[in-house]
């Protein structure tokens, strides 16, 4: 009986847990609620969510054609969206994917939605931790399974539209934006830190055909530092500044960085370096009181 007791016990506070976690609602600096962690439909149909939800869902108008050619595939696949309740990208494309899925009669035990967080303590990630290991830099971030394996993925916005996007998934043939990015991460992640910097001549050249701007890298650098991977993030933003040596925002992204691991005197270095492309009095006055503190 006290085992059977015990057990009840810890259903339910188990099961209290999950509910408190699933559609968590958390509150921003400028008092906005945004969603945080596992979601679904239900909860972006209800306000404030669905000022945008349902208005984007309901003018979106896929092309039939193309459902009819990805609707019997697509669900042998498992999909899982990360998503910023705050993020304009995300208020666009969302309402748009679900509308596409809607359409195709996708099964939605087979979707996932996990909304992540904007505070730079907890820069894009989930309470659950369902980022981990993924690589999301930005968001929304549709990852399409099949069998357990990543398939594809779109990043941020379609190339073309969603379902066109869906289409050319299926097909096998699809390059993804931000391919800077995955090709950084997939040298990080088999390579190593160390080889970033023991290569950066070659890699510049190879980066140079890819990149088109010094936010690409800059932003997955930001989630790798407040991810705790601050050697990666940093050796990252160092690249970043060769790759882009006349963006005065590539010195002070690294030395932000710098100046946040205590790194002083390298962060003065970068901060005036910065000052060679653009001269910003709010950096002079950071060089200044930082300089001070020496």
């Amino acid at each position: 009986m006290q085992t059977t007791l015990r057990f009840v016990i810890f259903f339910v506070i188990s099961s209290h847990v999950i509910a408190q976690t699933f559609n968590q609602e958390m509150i921003n600096t400028k008092g906005t609620p945004y969603l945080s962690g596992k979601i679904n439909i239900e909860k972006l149909n209800t306000a404030p969510y669905s000022q945008w939800f349902s208005k984007n869902y309901d003018s979106y108008e896929p092309k039939q054609d193309i459902i009819d050619d990805i609707k019997t595939d697509l669900r042998k696949y498992t999909i899982k969206i990360f998503m910023g309740t705050w993020c304009g990208d995300s208020k666009r494309e969302v309402p748009n994917f679900y509308k596409v899925l809607d359409a195709s009669e996708f099964p939605i035990n087979r979707l996932t939605t996990i909304a992540v967080r904007a505070d730079r303590e907890h820069y894009k990630q989930s309470p659950g931790g369902e980022q981990e290991g993924l690589n999301i830099h930005r968001v929304p971030t549709f990852i399409f399974y099949k069998n357990g394996k990543e398939m594809h993925r779109i990043v941020e916005s379609p190339k073309k539209t969603i379902e066109e996007d869906m289409k050319d998934i299926l097909s096998g043939n699809y390059t993804p934006n931000y391919a800077s990015v995955t090709k950084m991460n997939t040298i990080i992640e088999t390579l190593g830190t160390d080889y970033v910097s023991k290569n950066s001549e070659k890699l510049i050249n190879e980066f140079s055909a890819i990149s088109k701007s010094l936010y690409e890298l800059n932003t997955y650098a930001n989630v790798l530092f407040f991810a705790g991977k601050q050697k990666e993030a940093i050796e990252i933003l160092k690249f970043n500044t060769l790759l882009f040596p006349k963006e005065a925002d590539a010195y002070i992204s690294l030395a932000n960085k710098l100046v946040i691991t205590e790194n002083i005197s390298d962060a003065i270095k970068h901060y005036e370096h910065s000052l060679d492309f653009d001269k910003n009095e709010k950096i002079e006055n950071t060089i200044g009181e930082l300089k001070k503190s020496l």
